[in-house]
């Protein structure tokens, strides 16, 4: 165990809110060991930026972690050559250009055609008949797994995602993960079968020669992050601006635009809030020390709210810079899906429906969890 100093959390409120105790963190204990997540946490901007990139020491392996465990060894889960073989493979689906010249209109498309299917309803929750469809209609074709549903796409993708965070081992959460993790497998294997070929994930791995074993892991990884972080800032950012009609003026206007709008929300509301490293060789670090094989915790979300670099951080502005923000990451795992999620949010999600729509909040929103944070339902009224 490090040497760090303890600092005791309330776990129910922090996953509620984990905002107000990383804040006491950041003043109290910067780095700081939390028995309740049985973790070394580092929560300012500073010490992550520094940390991350120092693969030798803090590594991103983790054989026994829950994501290694029921998803398999995937691209995130190594570092050096290995990982930047793999991202190296899926480059080609993800490239900006590829973004540009070819996701891009199939985006749009998706948008209208759901768009012209729920403007004329007058009232729901865009969580579900927006947010989530138009995230796992991108999700589909992206991965080449068009065989499931969008709403498959969800399902699977939550169910992964609560897995593995279920730091509590609850064996209900495991069960209906690996459940997920075997539809996918069987959507992959009707995949390789018949072939693929194109833009999307499966090509570009089964085209750069990667064993089925990383296609698999991969595809799962892709799923995990492509599905609930676009849909959960989609409707935050709709949220958001819903609760602060000031700042929507500015984004309707032009005043303000919408990447830098999404930039805000990602930095206010990170919807990965962190990600987990293993010490792979004794190291110091701000006078703390490490031993091998101890956990660590890189708190995107508590760097995203250093008051050190951005002002009033509990508050949401789209006028601020927040370009420092981490919410992609800050070293050699930087988001590989950035440009395709700043291009399906930012260029089609909001303006599309902020063009066909006036919705306005009818209900109570409620935001929840740490590891993975965002609204959960989004109730509104609107005119087309």
């Amino acid at each position: 165990m490090s040497t760090a100093p303890v600092f005791h959390i309330d776990l129910k409120a922090f996953r509620e809110n984990p905002y107000p105790q990383l804040k006491q963190m950041r003043a109290k204990a910067s780095i700081a060991f939390v028995p309740e997540l049985n973790r070394t946490l580092f929560t300012r901007l500073d010490d992550i930026k520094k940390a991350e990139p120092d693969v030798a020491h803090f590594s991103s392996e983790q054989p026994g972690g829950l994501m290694t465990v029921l998803m398999g060894e995937n691209m995130m889960r190594k570092g050096g050559a290995a990982h930047a073989k793999e991202r190296k493979a899926i480059f080609p689906t993800v490239s900006p250009k590829t973004v540009r010249d070819h996701w891009s209109a199939k985006f749009a498309a998706s948008a209208d055609e759901i768009l012209d299917d729920i403007s004329s309803l007058g009232e729901g929750d865009l969580f579900q008949i927006y947010a989530m469809r138009l995230s796992g209609e991108a999700l589909r074709v992206i991965t080449g797994l068009e065989s499931l549903s969008w709403r498959e796409m969800d399902a699977v993708s939550q169910a992964m995602i609560d897995g593995i965070s279920n730091y509590a081992g609850d064996k209900a959460v495991e069960a209906t993960c690996h459940r997920a993790t075997t539809r996918i497998d069987e959507a992959i294997t009707s995949l390789l079968k018949t072939g693929s070929s194109g833009y999307d994930m499966c090509a570009a791995m089964m085209a750069a020669g990667l064993p089925e074993e990383q296609i698999r892991a991969n595809i799962k990884l892709a799923i995990s992050g492509g599905q609930n972080e676009p849909r959960d800032v989609i409707a935050g950012i709709i949220w958001a601006l819903l609760s602060h009609p000031a700042q929507l003026e500015l984004a309707l206007s032009g005043e303000v635009g919408w990447q830098q709008v999404m930039a805000e929300y990602v930095r206010w509301i990170a919807p990965i809030g962190m990600t987990p490293r293993r010490i792979a060789a004794p190291t110091s670090f701000n006078g703390i020390d490490f031993e091998t094989g101890d956990d660590v915790f890189f708190m995107f979300n508590s760097a995203n709210h250093d008051e050190k670099y951005f002002e009033h951080p509990e508050a949401f502005d789209i006028t601020r810079d927040a370009s420092k923000h981490i919410a992609f990451g800050a070293g050699p795992h930087f988001c590989a899906g950035a440009w395709v999620a700043k291009a399906l949010i930012a260029d089609v999600a909001l303006p599309k429906l902020f063009a066909r729509l006036t919705p306005h909040l009818s209900g109570r929103v409620h935001v929840g969890g740490w590891a993975f944070r965002g609204v959960l339902n989004l109730p509104c009224r609107w005119q087309a």
